[in-house]
């Protein structure tokens, strides 16, 4: 087994080999000065089964778009240097938010996503908490394995302590599926029952609407669950609802903790009491977190699952 990490930092590929108990293996990796990049294997990849880890969010130095492009390139790049088998494990995947058209002539962006990978020879995605499980499904026709976070962020919880009742809170009704899961983990985690709150929410462009909320929230520690804090208004919605409808404490909880433009200030400890995201993506708020924003590392969930789903190949 070789696993790359191209494009990641010194201590995300130091903790992830940490994690697997070996040493990634090296790559060649230039920016050209006209943006193109070039990425090669400095191992023997022939006959192996090699896993590519990258965090694919777009950062203050790296775009979007360009972390794609270097895995594409690398995937083929394997591939034609003769790998058994490229397996690519990408905690957030870029662009799975657009996967159904809600407008005339929309793009199915995920579905293209998929056909580059599959064209480039990637033999299985391992993705975390993707937006919507069965639209990723379909959308890749190779192997794909859904990891999710939730046991992770139930164990915190545990760990709180119980006096506080227990609501798990689903910000809008589209995810109820995903708020009543990770119900189910904490009351296994904590022994402790909880009850399920779910709000209205309507986006209509870059507007969202709707106020109206379901269950109870007063005296409670209100967990407000999803998968992803991107500008934060959906989530900052959530808590000012349970702010208002008598919550004792407010906890945050997403797996991928982009923070895009304000919304680090915009969930601040005035509004929420505990912010937990997962480091699936980079984040300049990540590197200095506020005191009320804890990480948890996803390295060890990953590394389980590279050494669950390897095998010897064929």
């Amino acid at each position: 087994m070789l696993v790359f990490a191209p494009g990641e930092s010194a201590g995300f590929r130091e903790s992830m080999g940490e994690a697997l108990g070996i040493e990634l293996a090296p790559l060649e990796e230039r920016l050209f000065e006209d943006g193109e990049h070039k990425i090669r294997p400095l191992v023997d990849v022939r006959h192996q089964d090699v896993y590519i880890v990258a965090r694919l969010a777009g950062s203050a130095n790296d775009g979007v778009n360009d972390r794609l492009m270097r895995v594409l390139l690398l995937v083929a790049t394997l591939r034609d240097a003769g790998a058994a088998r490229v397996t690519v494990v990408a905690p957030y995947l870029p662009y799975a938010r657009k996967d159904r058209r809600t407008k005339p002539q929309d793009p199915l962006t995920l579905r293209y996503l998929a056909a580059l990978f599959e064209a480039m020879g990637t033999a299985r995605m391992v993705v975390l908490d993707v937006h919507n499980v069965a639209a990723f499904e379909n959308a890749f026709r190779c192997e794909t394995v859904h990891l999710e976070a939730r046991h992770a962020f139930a164990q915190k919880l545990a760990e709180l302590p119980s006096a506080l009742p227990l609501a798990v809170v689903s910000p809008d009704t589209g995810g109820v599926k995903r708020a009543e899961l990770f119900r189910a983990a904490v009351e296994e985690a904590t022994g402790q029952t909880s009850h399920l709150v779910f709000m209205e929410k309507h986006r209509t462009d870059d507007h969202v609407t709707g106020d109206a909320v379901v269950g109870r929230l007063d005296g409670c520690r209100a967990v407000i669950v999803d998968d992803l804090i991107a500008g934060g208004t959906t989530m900052a919605r959530a808590a000012e609802a349970c702010r208002q409808g008598g919550a004792a404490e407010v906890v945050a909880v997403a797996s991928h903790g982009l923070f895009a433009g304000g919304a680090g200030s915009l969930l601040g400890p005035s509004l929420v009491d505990r912010l937990w995201v997962t480091n699936s993506v980079e984040s300049s708020l990540l590197e200095q977190p506020p005191e009320h924003l804890q990480i948890i590392p996803v390295e060890p969930l990953l590394a389980c699952a590279i050494k669950a789903l390897r095998a010897p190949c064929d």
